[in-house]
């Protein structure tokens, strides 16, 4: 049989514990005159502010942010159809980064007690070091993966051995025609995804969701 070109696809899931936990809060006030509600949102968010500072002292907390202060009015609609006196909100956003787990779920349920205090959602976080790593170890056993496809297609048709001629990103095969072919031994630069804790729309949940890496890649191999 003549040489015969095989086109495969190869995938990898790998799924892991959080490492670390983000959780976004946010402090808000409303009211009919907006210096008060300015005065009062920062009133509101001194003692949050201050407990962050702490934690992140003795080492509970990773790390910290404050947002700029929003402030905003709207003027509501009457159900007669009027529209009434403005309303005058003020809020500002804060994340505080967690490791123990344990220590983020008293906190949760403190915090989330407080007068104008709102906690977002929890965005579940491998460490940078570990994400890259898994990483590349996720793209290599993709490529596994359509190297033992491509093989096992090989043996069906009594062929022997396979060469690698191309990989890529699901779907950049298609835009590559007319580029020379790559030869040798090579790594797909591999889609990643994520999957978050909140799919969506923030929601908070303090029980630790896998975060979840995936790798896809397209291949062409010879095969005699």
């Amino acid at each position: 049989m003549s040489e015969v070109t095989i086109s495969v696809r190869g995938e990898h899931e790998t799924r892991l514990q959080p490492e670390r936990a983000v959780a976004h809060l946010t402090v808000r006030a409303e009211g009919p005159e907006r210096g008060a509600v300015v005065e009062r949102m920062a009133a509101l968010s001194e003692p949050v502010r201050d407990d962050l500072a702490a934690r992140k002292t003795d080492g509970t907390v990773e790390e910290w942010t404050s947002q700029r202060v929003s402030v905003w009015s709207e003027r509501p609609w009457h159900p007669e159809g009027r529209r009434l006196a403005p309303v005058h909100y003020a809020s500002v956003d804060f994340t505080a980064a967690f490791r123990d787990f344990t220590v983020l779920s008293w906190w949760a349920t403190e915090v989330a007690e407080r007068d104008g205090v709102q906690l977002g959602w929890i965005e579940w976080q491998l460490t940078p070091e570990t994400r890259a790593a898994v990483e590349r170890d996720t793209a290599a056993q993709a490529v596994h993966v359509a190297v033992a496809r491509a093989t096992a297609y090989a043996s069906a048709l009594g062929l022997g051995t396979v060469s690698p001629l191309q990989i890529a990103d699901v779907g950049l095969l298609a835009r590559e025609e007319s580029q020379p072919m790559a030869k040798g031994p090579l790594m797909a630069r591999a889609a990643f995804a994520a999957a978050d804790a909140g799919g969506g729309a923030p929601a908070v949940s303090l029980q630790p969701e896998d975060i979840v890496v995936t790798a896809a890649i397209e291949a062409r191999f010879s095969a005699r």
